[in-house]
Parts: C-alpha cells; structure tokens; sequence
C-alpha cells in the first residue's frame, strides 16, 4: 500500500448503486481490485439525489419510486499507479462518468497510546 503525501491524482467513478459486475455491485468490485492494486486508498459515497446521462432524477426521497442512486467511488493515489489502474475501469464500467483530478494530499498519521504522534 502507498504511504502518500504531496501531488497525486484523484479518480472518481460515478456509477448507480444498481449497477453490477458478475452479480456484485460494481462500486465494490472497483474498491476490492483497487487494494489488490495496492492503491493508497479508496472510498464509496452514496448520494441522495442526483442525474446522469439518462436525465432521469434518482432520489432517496420516501415518495420517490427510483432506487437506483448514484454512487461515487473516489480513489487517491500518484498519477502513474492511478493511470495504470485505468483499464480495469474499462472491463467494469458500461455505463458511468470517470473523472481524473489533480489534488494534493496531506496525511495525517494517528497518534499512539500516550498522546505522541507516530
């Protein structure tokens, strides 16, 4: 795994929570083969509301009938290690938006037993 701080490239993967890879959700199959990967991190986040390609508005709202909600799965890691990720996006996604960002990452190391930092 990749201790990251300093320049870095973030990926986002905006897929529907419904969408599915061999009976898997697919925002979980992207995380799993990202640690595979040995990237430095991954996260998925479900979104309330919100439209992609189809203009349909999905919604978590009580009265809405749409269940299928976006997710966003955002991934961070060196521009290299990100880019050679790329092509299992392409085996994954048959519908969805990928963004590359670049970002710069501070870390922030948990502190031990006594209150000291590590």
């Amino acid at each position: 795994m990749t201790r990251l701080t300093g320049r870095a490239l973030r990926l986002t993967v905006f897929v529907g929570e419904n969408h599915t890879w061999h009976r898997k959700p697919v925002y979980s199959e992207i995380v799993h083969r990202a640690h595979k990967a040995g990237l430095a991190g991954a996260s998925v986040f479900r979104g309330i509301e919100g439209f992609g390609a189809s203009s349909l508005i999905h919604t978590s709202r009580l009265l809405s009938l749409s269940e299928d909600l976006p997710v966003a799965v955002v991934i961070v890691d060196t521009e290299a290690r990100i880019r050679e990720f790329l092509p299992e996006l392409d085996e994954l996604v048959s519908q969805g938006l990928v963004m590359l960002d670049d970002c710069e990452v501070i870390r922030y190391v948990g502190r031990e037993k006594g209150g000291t930092r590590a």
